[in-house]
């Protein structure tokens, strides 16, 4: 039975998660077509893809690098119409011919128009997981009332949602399901001390032991960070609750997620750390395709580990779920709040161990309330973003 070609676009088409997204496109010209692609500055590659995936809309968010677009696209012969602005990507997001959206901006930026997908009915798969913790609620309210499906593209979730049943993904309880257990590679800091931690540079934090990823969510992974959004985003796409989730280091990051049933049963998801697994699957769901990803031999893995995390090596895990038991606002005053540490680590001016710190004392000072619309989450997000840089100064 021949299947209906599916119209796809691509937010944040020129990092890691779009070129790998575009890759398994690449796959399967029967099934999908590229309708838009977006990037933030890289207006070159974006003319390059638009060029070679045949797209019809190419923005770029940085409405500065609007003339470069026109100019690349013009070198590379493409037709695709250039576009720019925050704007434009919840416009391209809301086209008729629009069916499936990758949100892959990473960072509060792909907030906006990952709202707008689920808002207009789109498929939304999702792989910016800021999204989730900054407006979970909102989320969740959008995609129960256009009823669209979102489909976690993190491999940790995209593997918890192939271990859950699918007419359960929201009703744990009723699933019968005591426990998500979240698997962390550690980063590449897992063993190292506190007076090492200290010492950390950069380039150090960004060299991750498994995963290709930018050095922001490179630098996330290191700090485990990156898990602590997780754990949140978990509760708001399975409706769990703080106690229903749990997290484990498993170093060799081939386990991905794990469901712990009532009855002692517990289903895992297993695979090369290769992003374009999930993908593929979330691009495809319910059906399997072919993703381009080495096949995983169990016979060459000699063992599989997994630790409890150490808390107090890995602040930021613990500060996470204080968040999320928190509720409210605090998980956007967490988010903010790390994004500026974060960035003001890759830039020299704070060390390592300052991140989590910067973090707690922007959470203690931060208000607290409720979200209750995106006005809400935005004035949140740029009160803790202020707060924060305040607490840079006593750091530099």
């Amino acid at each position: 039975m021949p299947v209906t070609r599916q119209g796809i676009t691509i937010l944040g088409a020129t990092g890691s998660i779009g070129r790998s997204t575009l890759d398994v496109v690449d796959r399967h010209p029967d099934r999908f077509k590229v309708i838009a692609l977006t990037a933030h500055r890289n207006a070159e590659l974006l003319a390059k893809q638009c060029a070679h995936h045949g797209a019809r809309f190419a923005v770029i968010s940085d409405a500065s690098r609007l003339e470069s677009l026109r100019k690349a696209l013009d070198l590379h012969g493409c037709k695709a119409q250039p576009m720019a602005g925050e704007a434009a990507l919840e416009e391209v997001v809301a086209l008729e011919e629009t069916e499936t959206v990758m949100a892959a901006i990473v960072g509060a930026a792909g907030l906006r128009p990952s709202l707008k997908a689920a808002q207009t009915g789109k498929r939304l798969l999702l792989a910016n997981k800021e999204s989730m913790v900054i407006a979970g609620e909102l989320f969740a309210a959008a995609a129960q009332a256009s009823g669209t499906h979102v489909i976690p593209v993190d491999s940790e979730h995209n593997a918890l949602f192939q271990a859950l049943p699918d007419d359960c993904k929201h009703d744990l309880d009723g699933a019968g399901v005591e426990r998500l257990i979240l698997t962390a590679s550690g980063g590449p800091f897992r063993e190292a001390g506190i007076d090492v931690l200290e010492r950390v540079t950069p380039e150090q934090a960004c060299a991750h032991p498994n995963w290709d990823m930018g050095r922001k969510i490179s630098v996330d992974s290191a700090t485990l960070m990156n898990k602590g959004l997780e754990v949140i985003e978990a509760s708001w796409l399975f409706r769990a609750r703080p106690d229903q989730i749990g997290v484990v280091v498993h170093p060799q990051s081939i386990v991905h997620s794990l469901v712990a049933y009532r009855d002692g049963s517990v289903l895992a998801q297993l695979g090369m750390p290769d992003m374009r697994t999930p993908i593929a699957h979330a691009l495809a769901w319910p059906d399997r395709i072919e993703s381009g990803v080495e096949r995983l031999d169990l016979g060459k893995m000699h063992r599989l580990e997994f630790f409890e995390p150490d808390l107090q090596r890995f602040p930021c895990l613990d500060l996470a779920f204080s968040a999320l038991r928190a509720g409210g606002s605090a998980a956007v005053t967490l988010n903010a709040a790390n994004e500026v540490a974060v960035e003001a680590f890759l830039a020299g001016q704070i060390r390592f161990m300052d991140i989590p710190r910067v973090i707690s004392e922007t959470l203690e000072k931060a208000p607290r309330g409720a979200v209750v619309d995106l006005e809400a989450v935005l004035n949140f997000d740029q009160e803790a973003r202020r707060l924060a840089r305040k607490e840079l100064e006593k750091h530099d």
